[in-house]
């Protein structure tokens, strides 16, 4: 097998015509340049020099080796200096896959953070809920997913990944601006058991029919989406009121729609979800740190 230090060194001999020149330009003895000719000789298992006067003349296998070894020296110093550049984390690029609302509100908030410091660092961004968001984590087609969990039994998650938690995000409710209840600062959800109500996606609608199980009512669900300006839309429009997390309230883009607490503090856990061994590459381990930076601004949203 070709060695790179020797491909090196044997680029080196051809440009200095001699193994002493070679040993001066490297800073090696020259007996050292020697051994390590000897050695991609035999790896060759032919000759690449002959003596010609007091210099060197390349063999025919020399020669080939020496059209080669340019490119073969180029590309490693290539790839040498990007891998330089990503573990100075002055390249790289990080794939996010993240529910509808941290696209909103965590990642453009982490991204703002990061470019500010490590503006070389590419970020290209996903989205999907939970949990499709983790299985393509696991099939390698992110690096980094945001999820969210609700209390109770959850999923297991597979062993090679790993849990950053970022934020407890509370849930609201969203009402028509013209609802009696919207001059409580605070809701109860046993007060809205008469109302049309408007689900989000499957986890979200299963922690709807949960929680309102426990007030004593079933909700009456006319709409079902996952799409968060669709929900703010059909409450505007009167259609149904929704419980939906804080997160969401930073960008309500409705002026005929308010979000309550609801007065017994329901919460959803967001987390960050990696493979293990990709925390130690350091762009991805950066861009975690800034999105557990910018889900700290955001704790009692």
């Amino acid at each position: 097998m070709l060695e790179s230090r020797h491909i090196r060194t044997f680029q080196e001999v051809v440009r200095e015509g001699s193994y002493s020149g070679a040993a001066r330009a490297l800073g090696y003895t020259q007996p050292a340049i020697t051994q390590q000719m000897k050695a991609l000789e035999r790896a060759v298992g032919m000759p690449l020099f002959v003596r010609a006067g007091r210099g060197l003349q390349l063999t025919e296998a020399g020669t080939v080796l020496a059209r080669h070894a340019e490119v073969i020296v180029g590309d490693l110093t290539a790839a040498q200096q990007q891998l330089r550049a990503l573990a100075r984390l002055e390249s790289g690029l990080v794939r996010i896959c993240a529910f509808p609302s941290a696209n909103a509100t965590l990642v453009p908030d982490a991204m703002a953070r990061l470019l500010a410091t490590h503006p070389g660092v590419r970020v290209e961004l996903q989205e999907a809920e939970p949990p499709e968001s983790v299985h393509r984590l696991v099939r390698g087609e992110s690096d980094i997913a945001l999820a969210f969990t609700y209390p109770g039994p959850q999923a297991e998650m597979p062993e090679e990944l790993v849990e950053v938690p970022l934020m407890e995000d509370l849930l609201t409710v969203l009402l028509p601006t013209g609802h009696p209840l919207v001059r409580h600062h605070a809701v109860r959800l046993e007060d809205l058991s008469n109302e049309r109500w408007i689900a989000g996606c499957p986890r979200c609608r299963a922690n709807l029919l949960h929680l309102c199980a426990e007030e004593g009512f079933v909700p009456d669900i006319v709409f079902s989406t996952d799409d968060n300006l669709a929900v703010q839309s059909l409450v505007a429009a009167g259609v149904g009121i929704a419980l939906m997390p804080a997160l969401v309230l930073s960008f309500l883009c409705h002026s005929k729609v308010t979000g309550r607490v609801v007065a017994r503090q329901p919460t959803r856990k967001v987390s960050a979800y990696v493979l293990r061994d990709h925390l130690r590459i350091p762009a991805v381990e950066l861009v975690t740190e800034e999105l557990k930076a910018a889900a700290a601004t955001r704790v009692g949203c």
